[in-house]
């Protein structure tokens, strides 16, 4: 291990498949990623541990992702959340983004495009403390 502190990461959505091999493959680039296959999950995971960012579907069985997002940032108002959608809605995506999403992608996506979001997202949140 480097002696940088991993980016720590919630996944939050309820495709097990899609949900193991995105975290294996996050895993494999040096981040500490732990896994909510719900909504309710995810809150309970960002309840007991500090997260420095979140990935989360929009459409879960139990929760909307909207909801999801809306809760975590009552709960931890700094931490950045980044919207995945399988069903490329435009609609959701905005909706995501006015609820406080630091941006979106569609899945399946690019690992690499997701940890440069997941960078930006993070190194904009750090940058942006209380004035």
């Amino acid at each position: 291990m480097s002696e940088q502190n991993p980016l720590r990461v919630l996944l939050v959505d309820d495709e097990a498949g899609f949900t193991d091999v995105l975290a294996k493959r996050l895993r494999r680039r040096g981040l500490f990623v732990s896994v909510a296959l719900s909504g309710a999950e995810g809150l309970r995971l960002l309840r007991e541990n500090d997260f420095d960012a979140a990935v989360c579907d929009l459409k879960m069985v139990d929760m909307d992702g909207i909801e999801v997002l809306k809760v975590f940032k009552k709960m931890v108002p700094a931490m950045p959340v980044i919207m995945l959608t399988g069903h490329g809605s435009e609609e959701a995506a905005k909706d995501g983004l006015s609820a406080g999403a630091a941006d979106y992608l569609l899945k399946p996506c690019d690992i690499d495009e997701l940890l440069a979001k997941l960078a930006e997202a993070v190194a904009k949140a750090a940058g942006s403390g209380p004035a």
